[in-house]
């Protein structure tokens, strides 16, 4: 998608000019010769970038960068002016421009800080985001004994830099609780890097873990990074460490024992400072017996042990982890009745946390806006047995009354599970949830 550049000036042969040079280099140039025009157009669609003049027929460029950073837009600004010094230079750059040029344009200056003016913006855009999620990723701990121990045990984690075991059934929330550690530390300016040890094997595995050089296989025609390399001074996540092969298991010790290791291909010892989380649903005492495991690899990374049990094994927690679950998706607890309550309440949760918002999102989305959640939206855990097809009716029905019905059965069928559902559908998950909205607002669903 070509970038999209407002252009605010009252000079007719200065945006001639602008828009002839940049229209060829790939840019879509939107035109404004006022600020109620270009208010106008900001409210119609949304700029990667905006060029402004200062002294505008209607009032001044500054106020309405003012405006923009007030009410916390991070689009670019670049501010031109005929009439350029160093005070009006330094106020534009304290009202939110970022960058300040004068007339008469130069045109490959004015390209090469529109460049660096759109990277800037997405860097902006991609931390902000970034700084949401991780506001979003807060953690129930729970009232229970057990979990207030793991509160404590997870507090004095985040206090320093020794490796960490999470263990527990899958589905407890293992990751959320890594990556919440990560983010209360001293390295959560850095990277926390993710890795499932279970979807790799052997030579692949150690080849995400540490890198390649060029030329180290066949198809590798340039150095590759490594995960340990990516995770220097953050946090390196090892989800399922009990299915990383024997062979990546002694690299990976001699990386922990030494702080260096080598890329495929390379003979250059390499260094990396990053703080070890790994979490597993086996049982590694096990195996260890059996020889699946390194015992000397289970012994560094099982300095602080944190184990999180099963839902089953805590029911207390479960009306304010449902209300905690709500909440992250939008609703609150009005949104169920007595009925749906002794549902949820009752029930074993064998997939934990991960199925329970599976099934509350599910049921959500199958809910019309403002209304409570029906009992037959929980077939799929009512007594424990699987959802029962949905079947159309006899009676002839709309298209929209069949699609709406197919949805409902499909995911029905995968318990709520949206990215099965979405699969099984042949639609990407954005659209299966663009649909289903669709058809809700339309009293489909």
């Amino acid at each position: 998608m070509k970038p999209q550049i407002l252009l605010i000036e009252d000079c007719a042969v200065t945006r001639f000019g602008v828009v002839r040079y940049f229209s060829k280099d790939g840019y879509q140039i939107s035109e404004a010769g006022s600020l109620a025009e270009a208010t106008r157009l900001m409210a119609e669609r949304r700029f990667d970038l905006i060029i402004i003049d200062v002294n505008l027929p209607d009032g001044n460029g500054l106020d309405l960068i003012r405006a923009e950073r007030e009410a916390q837009n991070l689009v670019p600004i670049i501010v031109v002016t005929g009439a350029g010094d160093i005070p009006l230079a330094v106020e534009a750059m304290q009202c939110g421009a970022d960058n300040f040029l004068t007339k008469p344009l130069d045109m490959p200056a004015l390209s090469i800080s529109l460049a660096k003016s759109l990277e800037l913006g997405t860097l902006k855009r991609q931390s902000m985001a970034r700084k949401r999620m991780e506001k979003q990723l807060g953690i129930f701990f729970g009232a229970t004994p057990a979990m207030q121990e793991v509160q404590q045990v997870a507090r004095m984690a985040v206090d320093n830099a020794h490796p960490v075991l999470i263990t527990g059934e899958t589905g407890t929330g293992k990751g959320m609780l890594a990556k919440w550690i990560h983010q209360q530390g001293c390295r959560a300016q850095y990277e926390f890097v993710e890795l499932n040890c279970s979807s790799l094997r052997g030579e692949m595995l150690s080849r995400e873990l540490f890198g390649a050089q060029r030329g180290a296989y066949t198809s590798a025609d340039q150095d590759r990074r490594g995960l340990v390399d990516v995770a220097d001074r953050g946090s390196l996540f090892l989800d399922e460490i009990g299915d990383m092969s024997s062979e990546v298991q002694a690299q990976f010790l001699k990386l922990l024992e030494d702080k260096t290791y080598r890329r495929l291909g390379d003979v250059k010892l390499l260094k990396s400072d990053f703080r070890l989380i790994c979490a597993t649903h086996r049982d590694l005492h096990a195996f260890c017996a059996d020889g699946q495991f390194r015992q000397d690899l289970f012994y560094r990374i099982n300095l602080i042990h944190i184990h999180l049990p099963p839902l089953r094994e805590r029911r207390e927690d479960l009306p304010a982890i449902t209300s905690y679950l709500l909440n992250l998706l939008g609703a609150t607890d009005q949104v169920l009745t007595d009925e749906v309550r002794g549902l949820l309440f009752s029930y074993d949760w064998p997939g934990n946390i991960r199925e329970m918002r599976n099934v509350l999102e599910r049921a959500l989305l199958l809910t019309p806006p403002g209304g409570t959640l029906r009992q037959s939206l929980f077939s799929c855990i009512n007594g424990g047995q699987r959802p029962c097809p949905i079947h159309l009716s006899a009676e002839p029905q709309t298209v929209q009354q069949v699609e709406t019905a197919h949805i409902q059965a499909v995911l029905a069928q995968h318990g709520g599970n949206v990215d099965k559902a979405a699969k099984a559908l042949n639609l990407s998950r954005a659209t299966l949830y663009r649909r289903l909205k669709q058809l809700r607002d339309e009293g489909g669903c």
